[in-house]
């Protein structure tokens, strides 16, 4: 193709750049020709035609322009051409909506973006509104937003069938796609068969590539590995034909995802510490860095895992932005905190994740998918050593897997859930284990996957006992030969506490309500409920045997299905530290609350003794109930 230049008139150049862009969805011949009608224009003074360039010349998708070089110059022209146009035309919308998403795209946000969509909608231009629809989605996608995007599906449309550009309705058609697969939609599939269908009629690169990156993601789900590597390379090429800037990105996606459930993503350690620094990913997606944490956990090389986490982590893990990418960083996180035994960072990933159990771990705009939720839940809640509610989790992961039809993270689920019932080692639990492991193994077989080996969990050496005491206005902890003072501060109080109870679950609520430190020990009661629940349970183990030994399968099965019910029920009714959840609102506001505090006087005491700081992180448990356990 032959690159444009200034002596061809503008108005041509803009029609050629128009054309490329919403009827042949190839991003980069309009990304050229918008440049040049926007040279040409200013060189002849033709402010209308320069105007309607930048419009353009952001591309379809919201932060198509990569590097700092190109952001910048968009950025500059969008600004410009904004200062030279009544803000309240359709024309001023559609260019301050483009400024308002790759803003709001950056920092996770949507707020200024939805208003530019309002005022949009206002002025009854259906151009207008489908583009400013199609902006604020990209910064929609995070788990949070399921009624908003279906909104902006619906007024993208209903405004498409009106604009006049057939590219308008493939765009609808393939956010209401993307939108039904976020949400478990069961009409999701039928959906994008129709847009695929539609691509046959009205093709368009870009929305063909996405579509297509999409059916990938099904082939993985379907457990047809090897088909979808091959697919990806498919897929890979319509995106360099398209000009997409997420095609490495999108590609590595579809690898990682593949070698991960053939369990061979240690093998991709040097394209993932490549893709994990590349300047052509998305600005909000850390899934490489967690990626690259699991690769390295499972490579052995423990150090490089440990530092990719803590990159990951900062300060707090509610630091990382809530975008498409969220979920399935949280899930790598999770899985490396597994291979590394990191309790503390897997039972924070839990509280965040809790929220969106019932939602698959979909990347982008449905691009690939690590299964449920249930399963990263499970996953966690077995990292902090709470088997039963890691098997709860993980007996719903094998459900919701299979139930999405993805095979791959159903037998992956079920080689977890064996794990856990192995740990907990209940009289009925080793029989369970050994035939979900066989399931398990089955599958796999099948599938061409290889189960990953269980990380060995070490025992846990005596450790000494740490003594707290207070002089004045500082704390001091007293380790052997070592000490470190601290200020006063709420958390300390708290680490006080918990140090004089050593060995003994303390409500986090019952903390935050006494800040005052005792020395008095604080038993572990269990309530009457509690203590029926667990006969039952007991009643029922002895039914099930009964049943067994009398070859009575439909009596053994009705009380092994009440005897989950019930260890459900107990699940449901404790958090990760066997929580009551009487009250609610007040128990969840007192576990933030106090861990948070917690984690600062830890800091504080690294600061002044890292040993000791040490100590205590490996130690102290924070959550709905807290502990210190020194042994």
């Amino acid at each position: 193709m032959r690159t444009p230049t200034t002596s061809t008139h503008p108005t041509e150049l803009l029609r050629r750049a128009t054309d490329a862009l919403w009827t042949d969805g190839d991003l980069t011949t309009s990304r050229i020709h918008f440049d040049a009608a926007y040279r040409a224009a200013e060189a002849t003074g033709d402010h209308h035609t320069r105007t309607l360039a930048v419009t353009g010349m952001g591309g379809l998708w919201v932060h198509e322009h990569r590097t700092t070089s190109e952001a910048t110059l968009l950025l500059h022209r969008l600004h410009h051409a904004i200062a030279t146009t009544d803000p309240h035309t359709p024309l001023g919308i559609r260019l301050r909506a483009r400024l308002a998403a790759e803003q709001d795209y950056r920092t996770a946000t949507h707020n200024d973006t939805l208003t530019l969509v309002a005022q949009a909608r206002a002025t009854g231009d259906p151009v207008a509104l489908t583009e400013t629809a199609s902006l604020a989605h990209h910064c929609l996608l995070g788990p949070d937003h399921t009624r908003l995007r279906h909104e902006l599906s619906q007024d993208a449309l209903t405004a498409a069938l009106a604009t006049g550009r057939p590219s308008d309705l493939t765009v609808a058609l393939l956010w209401r796609t993307v939108d039904q697969f976020l949400d478990t939609d069961p009409q999701a599939e039928r959906s994008l068969a129709e847009l695929l269908t539609h691509l046959t009629h009205h093709n368009h690169l870009a929305v063909s590539y996405v579509a297509h990156a999409i059916d990938v993601m099904l082939t993985i789900r379907a457990g047809k590995l090897t088909e979808a590597r091959t697919r990806a390379a498919t897929c890979a090429q319509r995106g360099t034909t398209a000009g997409d800037a997420d095609t490495t990105g999108w590609h590595g996606a579809h690898l990682t995802t593949i070698a991960w459930y053939r369990g061979h993503l240690a093998d991709h350690l040097p394209m993932l510490r490549t893709l994990a620094v590349s300047p052509t990913l998305s600005t909000v997606d850390h899934s490489y860095q967690a990626a690259l944490a699991v690769a390295s956990a499972l490579a052995g090389h423990r150090r490089e895992a440990t530092a990719a986490l803590a990159r990951l982590h900062g300060n707090d893990l509610t630091t990382l932005p809530r975008s498409s990418s969220w979920l399935v960083t949280l899930h790598g996180i999770v899985e490396a905190a597994h291979l590394l035994d990191d309790g503390h960072l897997a039972t924070e990933a839990y509280d965040l994740l809790t929220p969106y159990a019932d939602r698959p771990m979909l990347a982008s705009l449905a691009i690939t998918c690590f299964g449920s939720t249930q399963h990263t839940l499970g996953t966690a809640a077995l990292t902090a050593g709470e088997t039963d509610r890691a098997i709860t989790h993980l007996h719903a992961a094998v459900h919701d897997n299979l139930r999405l039809g993805h095979l791959p993270a159903a037998t992956l689920s079920r080689a977890r859930l064996a794990q856990a019932l192995d740990q907990r080692s209940g009289q009925h639990d080793r029989r369970e284990a050994e035939r979900q492991r066989q399931l398990a193994h089955t599958d796999a077989t099948e599938l061409g996957m290889t189960l990953p080996t269980p990380p060995p969990r070490p025992r846990t050496p005596h450790r000494p006992h740490i003594r707290c005491h207070r002089h004045g206005r500082h704390w001091q902890l007293t380790l052997g030969h070592r000490t470190a003072t601290i200020d006063d501060c709420v958390g300390a109080r708290y680490l006080a506490t918990l140090i004089a109870n050593p060995g003994h679950d303390i409500p986090a609520i019952q903390l935050a309500g006494d800040a005052t430190p005792t020395t008095d020990r604080q038993p572990v009661l269990d309530d009457t409920a509690k203590r029926a629940y667990r006969r039952r349970l007991r009643d029922l183990d002895t039914a099930v045997d009964e049943a067994d030994n009398d070859h009575d399968p439909h009596r053994a099965e009705q009380a092994r299905t009440e005897r989950q019910w019930l260890i459900d029920e107990l699940a449901a009714r404790t958090g990760l530290h066997g929580r009551d959840r009487t009250f609610t609102g007040n128990t969840e506001r007192a576990r933030i609350a106090v861990g948070k505090a917690i984690r600062r006087a830890l800091d504080r005491i690294t600061t002044s003794d890292p040993v000791l700081g040490d100590h205590l992180r490996t130690t102290i448990s924070t959550g709905t109930r807290c502990s210190y356990r020194p042994s």
